[in-house]
């Protein structure tokens, strides 16, 4: 998110699923989506909505507190998610 204001750069994990007729992207991080007809179309519609809120909270004074609260960590001036140590998928029978 680079250019926008003194807002600095935020990288963030972005995961595409197919919904139907349409692509939704979702950064998990912030539990922020967005859709699109296609993946391109999907991942640009992604960065926008992510975009516009993390402006809204530059705006309002909360970017930094937002972003540490979603675990994310500042880096040489760029926030970064935290990579997991291990991922997986679990079940579990009740």
């Amino acid at each position: 998110m680079e250019g926008r204001g003194d807002m600095r750069r935020v990288i963030f994990r972005a995961e595409i699923f197919k919904e139907g007729e349409v692509y939704v992207g979702l950064c998990p991080e912030l539990n922020i989506s967005s859709f699109g007809e296609d993946i391109e179309d999907a991942r640009r519609s992604l960065q926008e909505a992510l975009g516009a809120f993390l402006e809204e909270c530059e705006e309002m004074g909360t970017l930094e507190e937002v972003l540490e609260e979603a675990g994310f960590l500042q880096r040489e001036g760029t926030w970064v998610s935290r990579e997991p140590v291990v991922e997986e998928k679990m079940a579990i029978s009740r």
